[in-house]
């Protein structure tokens, strides 16, 4: 039996270039076999880059090759949906950037494609949930460390002005909270395990390029129990979450862009004194992909489920309403 999964990248974006693709490549049960472009020079240099064996010049070419098991999509946010079910069709697997649609009516219809494709693995690209950090976070308020978690509060910010960048394209779904603010979102529900009942948000959009830019939320979950962010796409680069009970506090320095080559670290704060827990050097774009990888070769479940995908989807859509009338929505 193989014991390595061959992965095919659709798109030279940034994000696979810079981050995603060589970590793949360090991935112990992954090999890189192919990249595509619409533009094959794109391609060939991504290739020649990277030391990937093979390059395209159409994502079409990619797909018919029976060379990849897997594929990585990390095209802008309207073709998620498209080319991954595109993939499913040609019989692969996908680990889709996120969100994984422009909304949850989207979500929804990826899922209902894929229970035509039973043995077929999609997952939705949320890395941080593989860092270290993150898995000490949840133990520690599974062991009661902080007694009973009333509250979190997340805060995500870059300044990008550029209206090429993708990101502040609104007709491919750019702007903050598509982009950072659903980390945002997805943080207090993997904290909790739970969905919220309502949501509130208010939004400020860019008057020029129409995406927002500055936006922020306030997640009711059941027991009264809160979750409040701001996400910018205009501010000074900053990231933190703060997560409070009744008799401490955990706060992540670096809760997504965890640098690959240097410590990262937790402070956990109680009556008794604070504590700072620090994490050797680690790639969760690596850990991501070993264990998509492993789910395809062990023919398990994997970590994370379309249905979760749609539940932060779902989310992103009520804050979008409730922006728009003002009002509390219900989820």
């Amino acid at each position: 039996m193989r014991n390595k999964i061959r992965w095919g990248i659709l798109s030279t974006a940034k994000i696979g270039m810079m981050k995603v693709n060589p970590a793949i490549q360090n991935a112990e049960n992954c090999e890189v076999t192919a990249i595509a472009s619409r533009d094959i020079e794109k391609s060939k240099l991504a290739a020649e880059k990277l030391g990937i064996e093979k390059y395209y010049g159409s994502y079409e070419e990619l797909l018919a090759d029976p060379d990849i098991d897997a594929i990585y999509n990390p095209l802008p946010n309207n073709m998620h949906l498209g080319w991954t079910i595109k993939a499913m069709d040609a019989g692969k697997h996908v680990l889709c950037e996120k969100p994984i649609g422009l909304d949850s009516k989207e979500a929804k219809i990826l899922r209902d494609t894929a229970k035509n494709y039973p043995d077929i693995k999609i997952m939705e690209a949320f890395m941080y949930r593989f860092h270290p950090q993150w898995k000490k976070v949840k133990s520690l308020i599974e062991e009661g460390k902080i007694g009973t978690v009333s509250t979190v509060h997340s805060f995500f910010s870059y300044n990008n002005m550029d209206p090429d960048n993708i990101r502040n394209k609104i007709e491919v779904g750019g702007g903050g909270l598509m982009d950072i603010g659903c980390y945002c979102i997805s943080f207090p529900r993997f904290i909790f395990g739970e969905e919220p009942e309502r949501v509130v948000g208010t939004m400020n959009h860019d008057p020029l390029m129409k995406t927002d830019r500055l936006t922020s939320s306030i997640m009711e979950f059941s027991g009264g129990i809160t979750s409040t962010f701001t996400c910018s796409t205009q501010l000074m680069p900053y990231q933190r979450v703060n997560i409070l009970g009744d008799k401490g506090h955990i706060e992540v320095e670096i809760p997504v862009n965890t640098p690959p080559d240097l410590p990262t670290r937790i402070w956990l704060r109680t009556p008794n004194g604070s504590e700072e827990i620090v994490f050797d050097a680690v790639d969760q774009y690596t850990k991501q992909a070993e264990s998509f990888a492993r789910a395809i070769l062990e023919g398990s479940d994997v970590p994370t489920s379309l249905d979760d995908a749609i539940a932060n989807m779902v989310v992103i859509d009520a804050v979008v309403e409730s922006s728009k009338s003002g009002k509390w929505v219900s989820i």
